[in-house]
């Protein structure tokens, strides 16, 4: 995901095809059926169950006009100053031969990082990222510090003229996501977040209303990282500190072919943050946040 500025509402990234990466964001919104089990279920609830007791359902966004997928860009300006740190994996659905010759789309030594700052994330991965890393898909998927959201199974857009990017046609956007939910599951990841981050950033009224069936949340962001194909860490952590605000959601990447200095940004960028009294937190965080739970 390369972020540039791309249409009222987006914040878009992604530069050349051949890294194909991307991401981006918008505002408001569903509270309908959670995907990543067996098959798409019934709604959820912000609460715990009276009758079990049992863990809240993951915050979502109530539907946008017309039962459309709603799209959730940041949180809250006014309740605290908080941020969430979100990395997407990318792969495409063609890249493989470039990681049987060494390429590498994850990045432990970020993950590493990640863990010894105890720095709470969202990673967002590609069904086809799950696929070629399952050992590090569970690893992220099983700790509670970290929580699985999806990113298409494809990484190909979901709109025409998105960055050279190959297109899922209209009849294929919902079983993409459901595909990448079923790659997430046979890797062992056991509670991915019904939340969703279009490639490239890039969608439009046909992408939402497709997606309405699967009940994600359509997760964007309103700060760019400048991560991508970056040389410069203190450029990028920089970037993320003058763009900042409470309730902001950053994208950064877990790719190390495309995003190469992104583990060292880190290291400046999260001491940074909590000087200046931002707590990290979680996309599902700021989505409670935003639907008035503390």
């Amino acid at each position: 995901m390369i972020p540039l500025v791309r249409r009222t509402a987006l914040v878009c990234a992604l530069g050349a095809v051949s890294a194909a990466l991307a991401a981006c964001g918008t505002a408001d919104g569903p509270q309908a059926p959670r995907p990543g089990a067996s098959a798409p279920s019934a709604a959820p609830s912000a609460s715990p169950s009276p009758s079990t007791g049992g863990p809240a359902e993951p915050p979502t966004l109530a539907p946008g006009p017309g039962g459309l997928t709603p799209v959730f860009e940041h949180g809250p300006r006014t309740r605290g100053k908080t941020v969430a740190l979100t990395f997407d994996a990318d792969m495409t659905a063609d890249q493989g031969p470039r990681a049987a010759s060494g390429e590498r789309f994850d990045n432990p030594k970020l993950i590493a990082t990640l863990r010894e700052l105890k720095v709470p994330a969202t990673v967002f991965m590609t069904g086809r990222w799950a696929e070629e890393y399952p050992d590090e898909a569970r690893s992220l998927g099983r700790d509670p510090q970290f929580e699985i959201a999806n990113h298409s199974y494809s990484h190909y857009a979901y709109t025409g003229d998105c960055y050279g990017l190959p297109t899922v046609s209209r009849e294929r956007m919902r079983t993409d996501v459901e595909r990448a939910y079923a790659a997430f599951r046979a890797a062992g990841v056991p509670d991915p977040m019904p939340y969703f981050r279009f490639p490239g950033g890039c969608y439009d009224r046909t992408a939402l209303e497709e997606l309405s069936a699967t009940g994600v949340t359509a997760v964007q962001w309103d700060v760019v990282s400048g991560d991508a194909f970056a040389t410069d860490a203190d450029a990028v952590a920089g970037q993320v500190l003058d763009g900042v605000r409470p309730g902001s959601v950053v994208v950064m990447h877990c790719t190390d072919s495309a995003a190469p200095v992104t583990e060292e940004a880190v290291r400046t960028l999260v001491p940074a943050l909590r000087e200046r009294g931002y707590t990290l937190v979680k996309v599902s965080d700021l989505i409670g946040a935003a639907n008035g739970h503390p």
